[in-house]
């Protein structure tokens, strides 16, 4: 009893202490860095359905290749995530006239609500890339009620057509991920083979599934 109540104990108590703030901090400046390079470079697609029926989960694919189609066309010259918003930006009202469209062509009569902004996102696999949960810039597009299964991709840089099936992201993709990120994001997201990137990807997962990037951003 004597030695928890003595000062060693209480030094040892509170070396211990400071190294566990010391860790976590360098922790959570390291997950903020290579999420905030994420965040940074990808512009994100989401697309919400009006229920999980069948006919609704169908139409949720056809406002996305109708609105990926017209992206692609006028994205041709995008270097930048910057570009690509400016351009959804400035486009807005052509996206929700196309998903209008879409939606009354196929015979139904659903509004449609499209926002850009920073939205939370889980983590998610494009073939042989996968993205970490965390907050990104995306183009959300809610048809009827919105209230089916989410259907999320990246518009920039175009990971939308990826064969899944496959498991392989084509290179010229690749190229341009990697080109708009550093280094160490990119090893990240694309060899989670090794057990210290394994380790990382899940610190950053950690971090964004338990909202501490919200919480720091409030504390801003």
């Amino acid at each position: 009893m004597k030695f928890f109540k003595s000062q060693k104990f209480k030094s040892f108590i509170l070396i211990l202490f400071l190294l566990f703030l010391y860790i976590f901090i360098s922790a959570q400046q390291y997950v903020f860095a290579v999420s905030g390079n994420l965040s940074d470079a990808v512009f994100r697609l989401h697309v919400i359905a009006n229920s999980n029926s069948d006919e609704d989960q169908a139409l949720k694919l056809k406002v996305r290749d109708s609105l990926l189609e017209y992206m692609n066309k006028i994205a041709l010259n995008c270097s930048t995530k910057e570009d690509a918003i400016s351009l959804a930006l400035e486009n807005k009202d052509i996206f929700e006239s196309i998903a209008r469209e879409t939606i009354v062509e196929n015979g139904y009569n659903y509004d449609v609500k499209i926002s850009i902004n920073n939205f939370y996102f889980p983590t998610k696999n494009y073939g042989d890339i996968t993205l970490p949960a965390g907050m990104y810039d995306a183009l959300r597009v809610e048809i009827g009620e919105a209230k089916g299964q989410n259907w999320w991709c990246v518009m920039f840089p175009s990971l939308c057509f990826v064969d899944i099936s496959s498991g392989i992201v084509n290179d010229d993709a690749k190229e341009s991920l990697e080109q708009n990120l550093s280094e160490e994001s990119y090893t990240i997201i694309s060899n989670k083979e090794k057990s210290n990137i394994k380790f990382k990807f899940k610190l950053i997962e950690f971090f964004a599934e338990n909202n501490i990037f919200k919480i720091a951003q409030n504390n801003d």
